[in-house]
């Protein structure tokens, strides 16, 4: 989403607003560089070789995903995910920490990243672009003052040595940085986990129909829609009323406003230096086909 058109400002008398898209610019390259695992092949067989089942991607979801958290249980990793319903996650956690042991799945994470990446970039993941992408993202993460459980838990890894594996990790705790100041926001907008999906939804970020992998049932899915309604949030149909656009572009502004805070370590020149040497990746994250075309994020759409 173009921030300036999101908030409703005059870019020329908010002087926030280029600080705003440009952490928005760089979540938009780094989010597919971290995402990507999730759906690699090589990911699913480090995890079929832990013991996690691969005919869905979310048991190894899970565990990949909340790892850094700990032997955490259903209640703790429901909260730091906040938009899953409590029953899905209740199912694969803490069944996650019975088939492989956190630490054991930190390190099969940091192989499925190398192998990832070297699959996608064959030589060209071991290249002084990759160490220079690498060292300047890693500088951002640690500008990142932890926001939330994520990026707390992400921050306090030990780095790995592999310039591909310590990019990845720099892009997990930017995004998770992120992620974790957006729940910020949707608190502050008074949205549950179900109504920000809901919310979220009603102005186009994708079709609810998308919103269903995060296991809420139908029940739910409306009884968080009627609430809205009576907030004057959504129409009868389900789509945002003005009021309601208003408060997602409140939130998406607030979001931006908290990521905006670890770039400026780095100077334009080194941003743009970064988002340089990101291309690639970027390029072979989205050229993957791994990648769904709609997603929960609304990435192309707000």
């Amino acid at each position: 989403m173009d921030t300036d058109t999101d908030t409703g400002t005059d870019a020329g008398t908010d002087t926030g607003a280029g600080e705003r898209a440009a952490a928005r610019r760089m979540w938009h390259l780094l989010e597919p560089v971290h995402a990507v695992v999730y759906y690699a092949p090589e990911a699913y067989e480090e995890a079929a070789a832990l013991g996690y089942g691969t005919a869905e991607r979310w048991p190894a979801y899970f565990a990949w995903r909340a790892a850094p958290l700990g032997a955490a249980g259903a209640e703790e990793t429901t909260a730091a995910f906040h938009s899953f319903s409590p029953d899905m996650v209740a199912r694969y956690v803490p069944e996650s920490w019975r088939i492989a042991a956190p630490d054991a799945v930190l390190a099969a994470r940091t192989r499925a990243v190398t192998r990832t990446y070297a699959a996608l970039l064959g030589p060209g993941a071991d290249t002084p672009g990759v160490a220079e992408a690498a060292t300047l993202a890693r500088r951002v993460a640690g500008a990142a003052v932890p926001a939330g459980p994520l990026s707390a838990a992400n921050a306090a890894l030990p780095w790995p040595g592999e310039p591909a594996a310590a990019l990845w990790q720099a892009a997990t705790v930017i995004r998770e940085h992120r992620g974790d100041g957006h729940l910020r926001a949707l608190r502050e907008a008074d949205l549950d986990p179900v109504e920000s999906l809901v919310s979220f939804a009603a102005i186009g970020a994708a079709p609810p129909e998308v919103f269903a992998s995060r296991g809420w049932t139908p029940t739910a899915w409306e009884a968080a829609r009627s609430r809205l309604a009576a907030r004057g949030l959504v129409d009868a149909a389900g789509a945002a009323t003005g009021p309601g656009r208003e408060l997602r572009a409140q939130v998406e502004r607030r979001t931006d406003e908290l990521a905006a805070e670890p770039w400026r370590v780095l100077s334009d020149d080194e941003r743009e230096h970064l988002a340089k040497t990101l291309e690639p990746f970027w390029v072979a994250a989205i050229g993957s086909g791994l990648l769904p075309g709609v997603n929960t994020l609304g990435i192309g759409k707000v």
